[in-house]
């Protein structure tokens, strides 16, 4: 439908940004044209700023933030940017002339201020920043490549034309993310300078990096129109992981083709004028030095590999239901990245569940989730009610709140501050907070199923020292019980379980498993995995198809050996999961 990606014939600027989902394989494509550019003769710097960052799996090598080069492709070089660290060392250089001298509660504070996703977002810039901004570096390379752009949001708060500083030091208003900026003031003349060099279509290329997949393709506008907004005006999108071809006479090949295709003629309206191009689905793992370099050579190959079943010693979806019905578990959350299937996968456990007589209630927070249409035509279906919590609703809610409370008190430029700081992705998880918990508290009367439940960084927010309790107390002045309750209730492994859920893919699974550590250092043990849509456990004679089939063994040994107590696989099927009727097809798989 869309041309091949054939570097070759693209005018590519010196800065490249590749964005996108995790999951979708915008490694894998940034390494494979970094290395690509090198065997023309470049000299390329590719740089991860992706806390979930595979770039060393991919150049099976190990890398860290200094400049190095990758063995055997003559002038490419590579770092591994941890904005994680870099957030530590962040919130050690603001906090830590002041330690000793300031009250204990006054750098708790100060360290829960600086303890968010806007945090590690600003370090990270300040990290890529000194690439850019450095004539040593960014003269020595025709091309420096980054694995995953800064956000609409943190460019738009380095955008803020006033001293951040003077306020932050009068300003206790609740505002939620504005404290990271607060030491950046001396380097915001170098911030400037990179962001025009970013708006600068002749010296820097967003690339947009999606599936065939509407969900995927709906966030890459979602992606495009905001960087778009605040500049980054020259973009393209790359569809990674396209079949080329179907076998005929093989049900799941034809399925996934046309699958593919379906969301491709669907294309959203932000995305159309972009320059498009496909990257095909090879039938092999993109980790290695050859793999990487085989893939626009080969893109158009019908590369044979063999046919491929897999065994039947895959444990099924319905031992999970079994187990949560046998232990009497009273809130099921399901976690992972976007789009590995946890919407599926919470319906399904909910409609399982209520089946069995239980009375059952599903909803959900994930602003891309719409329970309401996957069960439009079963709203009476026995034991089963649905809800949506709606992020926007509570952050409206939240703003309006936090802005009642200070309006009388600050000036317009204050309060310009706070608006544009209450557009952080901070301000939406306090907002969902409370709405979240009363949620939970259901569960006293019935079993309750939770798409998307709080990141692991949420909860460990809230056992250090009870920061979303404070923020609430701030702007409502009150804390409910189910807020109070809402941690001993996730770490009653009697009464709580957490439902991992990826695909059998690196990414996924690497994601999923940071996402764990997270929750057991909150106290939160997941016992349960579900690996979702696997070709792996599908029967299927295309070529394609087996190879990547065969690539998914790894990563599902991986989850059963090393990372989950049990797990359940569930096979690739072609589906709109749009209704009980279909879900349920899901658990007869």
């Amino acid at each position: 439908m869309y041309p091949l990606f054939r570097p070759d014939e693209l005018q590519l600027t010196p800065f490249m940004f590749f964005t996108g989902k995790g999951g979708v394989g915008k490694t894998s494509s940034a390494s494979a044209l970094a290395i690509y550019l090198a065997n023309q003769g470049k000299q390329v710097l590719i740089v991860s700023t992706d806390p979930a960052s595979n770039l060393q799996d991919v150049f099976e090598t190990d890398l860290t933030n200094e400049i190095q080069s990758i063995p055997n492709v003559e002038g490419l070089f590579a770092c591994n940017l941890d904005p994680e660290e870099a957030a530590r060392a962040y919130r050690d250089k603001i906090v830590g002339p002041f330690k000793g001298k300031l009250p204990e509660n006054v750098i708790m504070s100060m360290e829960e201020q600086l303890s968010g996703a806007c945090t590690v977002e600003i370090a990270a810039f300040d990290e890529f920043t000194n690439l850019l901004a450095n004539p040593l570096v960014k003269d020595k390379y025709d091309h420096i490549i980054f694995d995953t752009a800064p956000t609409g949001h943190t460019l738009r708060l380095l955008q803020l034309p006033t001293a951040w500083t003077d306020f932050l030091n009068e300003s206790s208003h609740g505002a939620s993310c504005l404290g990271p900026l607060s030491g950046l003031s001396e380097k915001k003349e170098l911030y400037a300078t990179t962001v025009d060099t970013l708006s600068d279509k002749e010296k820097t290329t967003l690339i947009l990096v999606a599936r065939p997949d509407i969900n995927s393709l709906l966030e890459a506008e979602r992606a495009a129109q905001e960087l778009f907004q605040i500049g980054m005006v020259q973009q393209i999108l790359l569809v990674n992981g396209v079949l080329q071809r179907f076998t005929q006479g093989d049900r799941i090949s034809e399925a996934f083709y046309r699958k593919q295709k379906h969301a491709l003629s669907r294309m959203p309206a932000g995305l159309v004028d972009l320059p498009i191009f496909e990257i095909a689905l090879m039938p092999f793992s993109l980790t290695g030095i050859e793999s990487l370099s085989n893939l626009f050579n080969e893109q158009e190959a019908a590369l044979q590999t063999d046919s491929y079943s897999a065994p039947v010693s895959l444990p099924p979806f319905h031992d999970l239901i079994d187990d949560l019905q046998q232990r009497n578990i009273k809130v099921v959350f399901t976690m992972g990245k976007g789009g590995v299937g946890k919407t599926t996968i919470a319906s399904a456990i909910a409609v399982a569940l209520s089946e069995k007589g239980h009375q059952v209630h599903l909803t959900t927070t994930d602003p891309a989730a719409h329970l309401t249409t996957y069960f439009r035509d079963d709203q009476n279906y026995s034991n089963l009610t649905i809800s949506r919590i709606d992020p926007r609703v509570e952050v409206d809610k939240y703003r309006n709140d936090v802005l009642s409370k200070v309006s009388s008190d600050l000036d317009e430029d204050a309060i310009a501050y706070i608006k544009e700081d209450l557009e952080s992705p901070c301000t939406e998880e306090i907002a969902i907070f409370q709405a979240f918990a009363e949620v939970v508290g259901r569960s006293k009367k019935e079993i309750v199923v939770i798409d998307t439940a709080p990141t692991g960084h949420t909860l460990l927010l809230l056992d250090a020292a009870h920061s979303y309790h404070k923020e609430l107390e701030r702007s409502t002045g009150e804390i409910s019980e189910n807020v109070k309750e809402l941690l001993p209730r996730l770490r009653n492994q009697n009464e709580t379980e957490i439902v991992i859920t990826t695909l059998p893919e690196a990414t996924p699974v690497l994601e999923a498993e940071r996402l764990q550590k997270d929750l057991k250092r909150a106290g939160i043990v997941p016992h349960w995995w579900v690996i979702n849509q696997s070709l792996y456990a599908a029967n299927t004679i295309d070529p394609i198809l087996s190879g990547r089939a065969r690539a998914e063994r790894n990563w599902i040994e991986k989850v059963r050996n090393e990372l989950s107590e049990q797990m359940a696989v569930i096979p690739w099927v072609e589906m709109e999961q749009q209704g009980i009727k279909q879900i349920k097809q899901l658990l007869e798989k």
